[in-house]
């Protein structure tokens, strides 16, 4: 009998374990596309020469030039709302043409916003450059973490998912050192380079995506089997014909057909509560990039130059630096963490640190002077450690969360609603922050005290997490949720590795070392 199932997005022992984990680990680069843009906007609109060319002039010869609280929001916020429609078009691009060359469209569609940033010297055409751009970095972000859960070896799927999130740190600290490298320019080169630099990421991942492989999973929903079994042969690097890849591909093309059988799927049928409960997965994947959003972390990330600047800082910029950096380091926990403690924990404990970071910096904002330096230091201190927690556990725990819960049937039209979720809740964000915090008439002037907030949304977190689940495969989880809900899942998981034990013994090994396959409908 061919192998059953046990992984992920591939789920045998390969040949060529590097090959693979490469190859799906190359696409995450994706997310510096994301991280970049986000971190650039973040220094572009402390620039004087930006503030001069994009603002008006205030008569204040300390600040010469700003922007109003309705400018600021749109030049930030408009490229999540490109990216809300780009996660959405990313369904039908991906279904239609595959998860590959749609990530390679979206890379097209980017630049096309990056060139009219680029040469943009007034809001509108700015303001439509992000809007393009968002188009792309959504149809990218909706595609990529759908590939890699696709493609990955099952025993490190999470982490080479996480390696999105990673890239989308590294993202942000390179652009927080571009910004500071070009600041002080007296001409448009101030902002047109870092701006202009992003055509090199895309170049990279588009040319490295016509390299890489299809989805397996992708070519076998076309019936395009034959094609199917090359791409698992370069990422398994076992032979096209070889009879474990082959089990591989039927495992695969069964479970396909099991969920077809049901009928053609639309986006009204990722509400409807079925036996699979495919309600409650697509409701997961959306809430849980909009509680990922309402942690406020992209408030550090969009606003944190001009946030440290208004607390006092006098180096805003080499503070925005440091706490990307410490963003790039702890994300490598979380990409160990992932797989060693579990999704659930992993959003668990990291919604109890940030929710506690975050009431200390809203206290300490509230209670402190400006020009206290003990004070200042404190603030730093708890939003680098805030930081810590997010991109240790929420960072890369929902976009791994969100590769894994669906169906093939459905995966990418829920995918792409998830997506979504996080790019409206990022506009939506993004977009009032300006309002929350700034002191100009028709602002709140909230400054630090809009960390109560944050801090109040991630106590919503810490109960939400109760619906996430751990270390199951592909199709193992689409079995948990038929038999179980996802606060289970561990103890659902253990049934499994029960039932696999009880069949080894009774059936014994085949002659490629591997358990003949456990029947987990009887066993669940």
């Amino acid at each position: 009998m061919p192998p059953q199932a046990t992984g992920g997005g591939i789920n045998v022992d390969t040949k060529n374990k590097i090959a693979g984990i490469l190859m799906t680990s190359f696409a995450a680069t994706a997310g510096i596309l994301y991280g970049y843009d986000t971190g650039v906007i973040s220094g572009l609109k402390e620039m004087p020469d930006w503030l001069r060319t994009f603002g008006h002039a205030t008569g204040d010869p300390t600040a010469p030039y700003a922007i109003s609280s309705s400018t600021e929001s749109l030049v930030v916020s408009i490229l999540s709302a490109g990216t809300f429609f780009g996660a959405l078009a990313g369904a039908p691009i991906g279904d239609w043409i595959g998860r590959r060359y749609g990530i390679i469209i979206g890379c097209c569609v980017f630049n096309i916003g990056v060139a009219m940033q680029t040469a943009s010297t007034a809001v509108p055409l700015f303001s439509a450059g992000r809007v393009f751009a968002g188009l792309g970095v959504g149809i990218v972000s909706c595609l990529v973490p759908m590939y890699q859960s696709e493609c990955a070896p099952k025993w490190i799927r999470g982490a080479i998912v996480a390696c999105y999130q990673w890239a989308i740190t590294i993202g942000l600290l390179v652009a927080a050192i571009v910004n500071n490298a070009t600041k002080d320019m007296d001409s448009h080169a101030a902002y047109r380079i870092p701006i202009g630099i992003q055509f090199v990421f895309a170049f990279v991942l588009s040319v490295g995506m016509l390299l890489l492989p299809e989805s397996p999973r992708w070519l076998i929903k076309t019936d395009k089997f034959d094609d199917a079994a090359q791409s698992l042969s370069r990422l398994t690097g076992l032979s096209a014909d070889d009879s474990v890849l082959q089990g591989e591909i039927a495992e695969i093309r069964a479970n396909l057909e099991a969920e077809l059988a049901l009928g053609e799927t639309s986006y009204l049928d990722c509400f409807r509560p079925t036996q699979n409960k495919i309600l409650l997965r697509t409701l997961t994947g959306i809430f849980i990039q909009a509680w990922q959003q309402l942690t406020g972390i992209n408030f550090i990330f969009y606003y944190g130059t001009t946030f440290f600047k208004q607390a006092g800082i006098t180096n805003p910029f080499i503070i925005t630096i440091a706490t990307n950096v410490v963003n790039v380091g702890m994300t490598v926990p979380g990409i160990y963490g992932v797989e060693r403690f579990g999704r659930r924990v992993l959003l668990l404990w990291g919604a109890v640190g940030m929710t506690v970071c975050e009431f200390i910096v809203a206290i300490v904002g509230a209670t402190v002077s400006d020009d206290n330096m003990a004070g200042q230091r404190v603030l730093i201190a708890f939003v680098c450690i805030y930081i810590g927690f997010f991109a240790s556990t929420w960072g890369p725990g929902a976009w791994i969360v969100c590769g894994e819960i669906f169906p093939l049937a459905i995966r990418a039209k829920a995918m792409s609603m998830a997506t979504a979720s996080n790019w409206l809740w990022n506009f939506g964000i993004g977009y009032a922050t300006p309002y929350l915090v700034n002191d100009e008439p028709g602002s709140a002037g909230l400054g630090s005290n809009v960390f109560f907030i944050w801090g109040s949304t991630c106590l919503c977190c810490i109960i939400f997490t109760l619906f996430c689940t751990k270390g199951l495969s592909l199709e193992e989880i689409d079995l948990m949720y038929q038999h179980t809900w996802p606060m289970q899942s561990l103890k659902y998981r253990k049934q499994l590795e029960e039932a696999d034990t009880v069949v080894a013994k009774q059936y014994g090994s085949d002659k490629d070392g591997q358990d003949t396959p456990t029947d987990l409908k009887e066993f669940a």
